[in-house]
């Protein structure tokens, strides 16, 4: 009976959620934007406004992607502690069709203003090079790669949300209800049909992981090395995934604490969740730190000018404050903040470092991209850098809210297995070297299972 309790809770508090700060903030954001965005380029700043937009392409593209290689790795892994808030990841799918139409406006009114310098050198190259850096190769294979990567990615979040609209069906309204009765009509809900859908989400999720490597790899080298084509890094590839994927935890982490209000399952995220987001947030931030130094080693000391002169102009001169801000805030300020269990654990201090991170990463796209392409002597951020930004902000939240009025927010047959181990656990059943009972999750629908009867 308390276990049907707490199922009825989740499945109602799952669709429960309005998103109005994002839905209506994200479209005030995305029109101010565009307007800003336009007036840049009829203004005679089409150049910087065009490079702002594949900056912004560049960064919303990873973290999109990176929060769904979050939820396929988690599926591969069997990771039972999110299982309140993976949700809030999967929602950022809807992002994908508008980073594909970015990718298409990139190659099609942008390509000039992003790819023309690295166009007229294209003469003096290999045949071969030549070849891979041409306009419709490179755009037929990142609209491709990028087309199967969120193809997957949606097949993946459509497997893990059949069984939670099934659930939650009648208890939705009656805009919402013919398309629940729709997606649910071939799933009847008994155990054959829940254990063959998770033979297709542990078919998908190992799917996604690899695509997501060697997609978002080539995201990197067209998008960023390739504007600069006679540097070079074998690494940048994983530079690039693995710092979307430390964002996606980072923006996993603003998210949920935005939407445990927006639920009412706030009692449900427990510290003991944060804390373990955390870890994962402090884990990939070394792993980031690790990445770039391995990068700058073996281009410093190999000393080779088409390679150093790529590191230089973003170490030496005018870009050097935005180097600094970089690593101040994508490992210094971070890694000092993951680090304790008490900050770990405290919503304001986990949300405060994963903002820092979050910025710190998009000024990390901004100087691996800018540099390479603008007509400036340095850093410059006006009208045509500002419409950009707000434009795919103001469109990442409206995509994210729109998802979050339509589907559930929440899987209660995942929260109910976090759920039920964490009450488990939260009575001394098991040892935790950091954890205390009050870190638990207590959901008071189990309450009288402490009790006899």
């Amino acid at each position: 009976m308390t276990d049907r309790d707490l199922q009825q809770r989740l499945v109602t508090r799952s669709v429960g959620g309005t998103y109005t700060l994002f839905v209506k903030l994200g479209g005030l954001l995305a029109a101010v934007g565009a307007a800003l965005f336009v007036l840049a380029v009829s203004g005679g700043e089409a150049t910087r406004a065009w490079q702002a937009f594949h900056v912004n392409w560049l960064f919303f593209t990873g973290l999109t992607a990176g929060s769904l290689a979050l939820n396929a790795v988690y599926k591969v892994a069997n990771a039972k502690w999110a299982g309140v808030i993976v949700r809030f990841s999967q929602a950022t799918v809807f992002f994908a069709l508008l980073s594909l139409i970015g990718c298409v406006l990139i190659f099609t009114f942008g390509y000039q203003a992003i790819y023309g310098p690295m166009q007229e050198q294209l003469p003096a190259m290999s045949p071969g090079k030549q070849l891979w850096l041409s306009h419709g190769f490179m755009a037929a294979r990142l609209l491709i790669g990028l087309t199967a990567l969120f193809t997957t990615g949606w097949l993946l979040v459509r497997a893990d949300l059949l069984p939670d609209m099934a659930a939650a069906k009648e208890g939705v309204g009656e805009a919402r209800r013919p398309m629940y009765e729709q997606w649910t009509a071939g799933y009847d809900g008994s155990a054959e049909a829940l254990a063959a859908n998770q033979v297709r989400i542990h078919r998908l999720a190992p799917l996604y992981v690899v695509l997501y490597a060697l997609v978002a790899t080539l995201v990197a080298f067209d998008g960023i090395m390739a504007l600069q084509p006679h540097w070079f890094s074998n690494l940048l590839g994983g530079f690039y995934f693995m710092g979307s994927f430390l964002g996606g935890h980072t923006l996993l982490v603003l998210l949920m604490l935005y939407g445990r209000r927006q639920l009412g399952i706030a009692d449900l995220v427990s510290p003991k969740q944060r804390h373990d987001l955390g870890k994962m947030c402090f884990g990939f931030t070394v792993f980031w730190a690790y990445l770039m130094w391995a990068q700058f080693l073996v281009i410093w000391y190999g000393n080779l000018p088409e390679e150093t002169g790529f590191v230089f102009a973003r170490l030496w001169g005018p870009w050097l404050t935005v180097g600094r801000w970089v690593f101040l805030g994508m490992f210094f300020i971070p890694f000092w903040g993951f680090l304790f269990v008490a900050a770990k654990k405290s919503p304001f201090v986990l949300g405060l470092f994963a903002t820092v991170s979050l910025v710190a990463l998009w000024l990390e796209r901004y100087l691996l991209v800018t540099p390479s392409v603008s007509p400036e002597a340095g850093p410059a951020f006006g009208l045509a850098e500002l419409g950009p930004l707000l434009g795919f902000l103001g469109f990442f939240l409206l995509a994210y809210g729109v998802f979050a009025r339509t589907f559930p927010m929440l899987s209660p047959r995942l929260a109910t297995i976090t759920l039920t181990e964490e009450r488990k656990h939260g009575h001394g059943e098991e040892f935790f070297h950091d954890e205390r009972p009050k870190d638990f999750a207590m959901p008071t629908e189990l309450e009288r299972r402490d009790h006899e009867r």
